[in-house]
């Protein structure tokens, strides 16, 4: 993960590339509680964190959406008591980029901070 959190990440446009499923494993061996699943024919990067009450979890959910701000990249981020889902893809290009990995090492260490 150390890798993925020390990257910078790149402004992404229409014509930018997506990553390959072929390249997702690689990735993912950095990230083993983060899944892809499908949402609408795109692939999306998920992850549920889990936490002791809601208080929690908002604080946890305000702190993916500073980092999420300062990358000007957003998650999908569905906040219930005691749990967040964040889910991370490429709007502009219909699918995964290095990005939503970095992001997603990135919020791992919001929550372990937490």
């Amino acid at each position: 993960m150390t890798d993925l959190v020390t990257r910078c990440c790149e402004p992404c446009r229409s014509d930018s590339p997506a990553l390959g499923a072929d390249q997702w494993p690689a990735l993912l061996a950095a990230l083993p509680a983060w899944r892809i699943q499908q949402a609408d024919s795109v692939p999306v990067l998920s992850r549920m964190f889990r936490f002791a009450d809601f208080a929690a979890a908002l604080a946890f959910a305000c702190a993916v959406g500073a980092l999420a701000e300062a990358a000007d990249h957003h998650p999908r981020l569905v906040v219930e008591w005691g749990r967040v889902e964040v889910s991370w893809w490429t709007h502009v290009i219909g699918g995964l980029h290095l990005n939503d990995f970095i992001l997603a090492a990135r919020c791992d260490l919001i929550g372990a901070a937490g």
